[in-house]
């Protein structure tokens, strides 16, 4: 079964997310997608051979996406281009139904492909006693309560815990078809997760970064890796099952149509 891995480039940290996903299925096949010297259309092909795709952590997003242009100081390191190549990269998987984990800035990134908008600077904004930025040590951890009746909660099977960070920048308002699925004690989105998933497909976007936990064991790491990969299987076994164009499958929905 092959996911694949969209990441920034020229950085070993993406390691992590790949060496996180095979310790809990070592047959898995990763596929890196960067911007770098990528073609989309290249992409698109590629990503139709996926049961999945992992979006992860990385340069804040472009705040004009969002209508914060005004707050761009704030800002840390901008990648428009990346920006906008997983911003089509998440349209294709949409449309598809295909299973979808955002990783820090990867829930950024989904919250405002779906319309939401982000707190630009919790410190400047918020004054959060909370720690969710990383310090000359690491990764900061602080708590979060899982929202009731979520399918975060059920299939991590707890309902709090104790989480990694190390993000200036949150969720604010949600994106269009998603819904709160964990907060941190100061109120900050830690996850969202789709409001209605029964003709959605698979979606968890967390702010905390399980491919560095130090208890790789938590279900907040653990657990949500594990699921993850349970419904690309069921996806990728769904899709053996059908017989389709796969090229077809994965193409815009007005590609599609003009098609047809």
């Amino acid at each position: 079964m092959k996911i694949a891995l969209s990441k920034g480039s020229g950085s070993a940290k993406y390691a992590l997310y790949r060496s996180w996903l095979e310790s809990i299925r070592p047959d898995l096949e990763v596929l890196d997608l960067a911007r770098d010297g990528y073609d989309l259309s290249r992409a698109r092909s590629e990503l139709a051979e996926c049961a999945g795709i992992v979006f992860t952590g990385g340069a804040d997003l472009d705040p004009a996406l969002y209508g914060a242009d005004a707050m761009r100081q704030l800002c840390q390191g901008i990648e428009r281009e990346r920006d906008d190549f997983e911003l089509a990269l998440f349209e294709i998987a949409r449309t598809a139904t295909m299973p979808i984990l955002g990783i820090c800035r990867g829930a950024q990134l989904i919250n405002v492909a779906l319309g939401g908008t982000l707190v630009v600077d919790i410190p400047h904004q918020r004054g959060s006693d909370v720690p969710h930025g990383k310090t000359a040590q690491g990764d900061s951890m602080h708590a979060v309560s899982i929202e009731a009746g979520t399918m975060l909660g059920r299939m991590l099977r707890t309902w709090e815990g104790q989480v990694n960070s190390a993000h200036h920048q949150a969720i604010e308002q949600l994106g269009e078809g998603l819904a709160l699925a964990a907060r941190a004690p100061d109120g900050i989105v830690e996850a969202v997760e789709w409001a209605d998933p029964s003709t959605r497909g698979f979606l968890i976007a967390v702010q905390w970064h399980p491919e560095r936990m130090a208890e790789r064991d938590s279900p907040f790491a653990r657990g949500v890796g594990k699921r993850f990969l349970f419904e690309c299987e069921s996806y990728h076994l769904l899709l053996q099952g059908q017989s389709y164009d796969r090229e077809r499958f994965m193409a815009p929905p007005q590609e599609a149509s003009n098609g047809a």
